[in-house]
């Protein structure tokens, strides 16, 4: 597969026991992970303002964008032996806006600007269906942590919602909060303070911050 000429990695594919009709979250994994090990840690990152720019519904590769600090972040990361994933809510496909397909090109688009990712985790339900993996459920961390071989405590994820960071919290990994792109809503959630989670100016300063703890 090819995109705009460029070669693009090999699309993860999704594990057999996560079928997208079973009402749990998208697990999508590198074959090559398994077969290396447990990595010593991993880092996971909020998709949409974490990773890459927020685009509401985001189907299109053309619309895929680093945040800033993004790719220093990644290569500091994996210069240093950690695993790397994504965790993200996508409503957008239980509303019908993008399908399973649309998802899979963002994430292709996205490992051909950054680089290979070792899991993305995905909840493909809207916030009424009831589902047990929409964060802030801990569902998405949890089930990337096992994809990796990693108890949550070897795990730090970096965020700017407090969907992502509730989910972090809740599953017992370590989270470094970076700053939202527009101003936050107010969604219930308790305030994130330097007793609950570290915060950073960006991706590449959390990486910074995790690197040198």
């Amino acid at each position: 597969m090819a995109y705009l000429g460029e070669p693009v990695p090999t699309v993860p594919q999704p594990r057999p026991s996560e079928h997208r009709d079973r009402p749990g979250p998208w697990l999508f994994t590198h074959d090559g992970r398994g077969s290396a090990g447990a990595p010593a840690g991993a880092v996971l990152f909020g998709r949409d303002g974490t990773l890459l720019r927020g685009v509401s519904c985001n189907g299109d590769p053309a619309m895929v964008h680093p945040m800033a600090g993004v790719r220093a972040a990644l290569a500091a990361l994996r210069a240093a032996g950690f695993a790397l994933g994504v965790v993200s809510n996508q409503p957008g496909v239980a509303r019908g806006l993008i399908g399973p397909g649309q998802v899979e090109a963002v994430q292709a688009r996205a490992e051909a600007l950054l680089g290979p990712l070792d899991v993305w985790a995905v909840c493909p339900h809207g916030p009424h269906d009831g589902c047990g993996c929409r964060m802030p459920a801990p569902t998405l961390v949890t089930a990337a942590c096992r994809a990796l071989g990693l108890p949550a405590s070897r795990v730090t994820v970096i965020g700017c919602s407090d969907e992502v960071v509730s989910a972090a919290m809740a599953a017992g990994a370590h989270v470094i909060r970076v700053p939202e792109p527009a101003p936050p809503t107010n969604t219930g959630c308790p305030p994130c303070t330097l007793t609950t989670c570290r915060t950073a100016d960006g991706p590449e300063q959390a990486a910074d911050l995790l690197l040198h703890r």
